[in-house]
C-alpha cells in the first residue's frame, strides 16, 4: 500500500466515498418530497375533485401498495446493471410521474398515476442504500445510516417549506409540478457518482471466473455470472427475513402513524393555517433529521438493536402532548419530541438491513423487506382516518392509539432480533482498510 494511503487520516473519506453519500441520501430525499407532497395538500385536492379525505387517502395507500413491486423491479436490474445506472433511471422515472400528476384532469387519472408512482418510489431505497452502504467505510456504517435515513424527514421538511411559502400562488398542481426537480440529481449521478466498489468487485470476480472456466473448456462457462441469487437467498434466510418484512411492517406503521395525517389533524382539527402548519412540519422534521443522526450514531457504541428499543420506548411518554395538548406551541413541541424518537429509531434501520440479509442480495433484500413492511403499512392514513371518522373527527385520537401500540411493538419485536454492529461486507475489505 503506498505511504499516503498508510498515513491518510483515520477519519477521511474520499471523494467517491463523499458523492456516493450525497447520491444515496439525495436520492431518498427528493423521493421522500415528492412522496409528501401529497400529504400536504391532501384535503385541498380532495376537495378540488370532489371526494371525502377518506377517498383521497387510496391515494396513499396504494402508493405503499405497489412500493414492494418497485423492489423487485429495480432491485435484481440494480443487482445485474449496478447500483448506479439503475438509480438514475429510477430517479428520471418517478420524476416524470410527479409531473404527469399535476395534469391530471380527475381523480382517477391522479389515482392511477399514483400507482405508478409506488412503483417507482418502491426501487429507490434499496438501490440508494445499497450503493451507499457500499461504498463508504464499516466504521462510518452507524453515523451514515442515520445521514441517509435523515433525508427521508429532510424531504418532508423541504414539502413543508414550499407548501408554506408557494402553496397560495402555484396551488396543489403547482406542487407536484416542483417535484420533477429531481431529474438534476439524476444527472449529477450520471456523471459525477462512481459505482459501488462492492458490486464492481464481484462483477469482476464472476466475469474472472468466467474467463478461468472458458479457458479450460469448460460447458458452463459464465452460468454463474447469470445466475440469480435472490432465491437461494430467500430458501436459505427465510426466518430472518420473515423477521425483517414484520419489522418493517412496524416501523412503517410508525412512520406514516406518526406523520402522514397530521397536517391534516392540525389543518381540521385544529384549525391552522397553511402557514402553521408548515412551521410546525419543518420543526418536527429539523427533530427527525438530528434524532436519526444522534441514534445512527449511537448505534455504533451501544448497538443496532439497543438503539431501536430505547428510541422506539421513548416515543410513548410523548404521544399525550404531540395528539392531545392544545396551541400551536405545545403541539409543536410535541411533534418536534415524537418525531426525534420515531425518526431517530428509523435512523438505525438502513445499517440494520444492509447488515442483516445476505452477500449478493443487497440491492434486493433490503428494499423488498422495507416494501413489503410498507404494504402491510399501507392502510394506515386509511384506518386512521376511518378511527377519526368514527369518532366525530378526532385524529388526535387516531394517531395516538397507532403510534402507541406499534412503538411497543417494534420494541418487543427488534429485542428477538439479531445484532448486527460491525459486518464486513464480501469484497469490501480492501477498500474498507485502504479508507481506515
Amino acid at each position: 500500500m503506498p505511504s499516503s494511503s498508510r498515513t491518510q487520516p483515520k477519519d477521511a473519506w474520499t471523494p467517491a466515498q463523499r458523492k456516493a453519500l450525497f447520491a444515496g441520501a439525495g436520492s431518498w430525499t427528493l423521493d421522500a418530497f415528492d412522496y409528501f407532497v401529497l400529504v400536504f395538500v391532501l384535503s385541498t385536492m380532495a376537495k378540488d375533485f370532489h371526494i371525502t379525505i377518506v377517498t383521497a387517502t387510496l391515494a396513499i395507500t396504494f402508493t405503499l401498495i405497489l412500493r414492494p413491486v418497485g423492489a423487485l423491479v429495480f432491485g435484481p436490474l440494480a443487482e445485474r446493471f449496478g447500483r448506479k445506472p439503475i438509480l438514475v433511471i429510477n430517479i428520471v422515472v418517478f420524476s416524470l410521474i410527479e409531473l404527469a400528476s399535476a395534469l391530471s384532469p380527475n381523480f382517477e387519472t391522479f389515482f392511477a398515476l399514483r400507482v405508478l408512482y409506488g412503483v417507482a418510489m418502491g426501487g429507490i431505497w434499496g438501490v440508494a442504500s445499497a450503493l451507499t452502504m457500499e461504498s463508504i467505510p464499516t466504521r462510518s456504517r452507524g453515523l451514515v445510516s442515520g445521514v441517509f435515513q435523515a433525508g427521508y424527514p429532510l424531504g418532508y421538511l423541504i414539502a413543508s417549506v414550499i407548501y408554506g411559502l408557494l402553496i397560495g400562488a402555484v396551488g396543489w398542481r403547482g406542487m407536484f409540478a416542483i417535484g420533477v426537480v429531481p431529474i438534476l440529481l439524476a444527472a449529477y449521478i450520471f456523471f459525477r457518482v462512481e459505482e459501488s466498489p462492492v458490486w464492481t468487485a464481484t462483477r469482476v470476480a464472476a466475469q474472472t471466473a468466467s474467463g478461468s472456466r472458458a479457458a479450460s473448456g469448460s460447458r458452463t462457462a459464465g452460468t454463474d455470472e447469470r445466475k440469480p441469487a435472490f432465491w437461494p437467498a430467500v430458501a436459505a434466510n427465510w426466518p430472518v427475513l420473515v423477521f425483517a418484512v414484520f419489522l418493517m411492517a412496524g416501523f412503517n406503521f410508525f412512520s406514516h402513524g406518526t406523520q402522514d395525517l397530521y397536517p391534516t389533524f392540525l389543518t381540521v382539527q385544529q384549525h391552522f393555517t397553511a402557514g402553521t402548519v408548515s412551521l410546525i412540519a419543518v420543526f418536527y422534521n429539523i427533530a427527525a433529521i438530528i434524532g436519526g443522526l444522534v441514534a445512527g450514531s449511537l448505534s455504533e457504541r451501544f448497538g443496532r438493536k439497543r438503539t431501536i428499543i430505547v428510541f422506539a420506548l421513548l416515543a410513548l411518554p410523548c404521544i399525550p402532548l404531540w395528539a392531545f395538548s392544545t396551541g400551536s406551541i405545545a403541539l409543536g413541541v410535541g411533534a418536534f419530541l415524537i418525531q426525534f424518537m420515531v425518526q431517530g429509531a428509523w435512523g438505525v434501520v438502513p445499517a440494520y438491513l444492509n447488515e442483516l440479509v445476505p452477500e449478493g442480495t443487497r440491492a434486493v433484500l433490503p428494499g423488498f423487506v422495507y416494501q413489503v413492511g410498507n404494504v402491510i403499512a399501507a392502510a394506515n392514513a386509511t384506518i386512521q382516518a376511518l378511527i377519526a371518522q368514527s369518532a366525530g373527527g378526532n385524529y388526535a385520537l387516531a394517531m395516538a392509539l397507532v403510534a402507541g401500540i406499534i412503538a411497543i411493538f417494534i420494541a418487543v419485536l427488534i429485542a428477538f432480533g439479531p445484532e448486527t454492529r460491525g459486518k464486513e461486507f464480501v469484497s469490501a475489505g480492501a477498500d474498507a482498510r485502504a479508507a481506515r
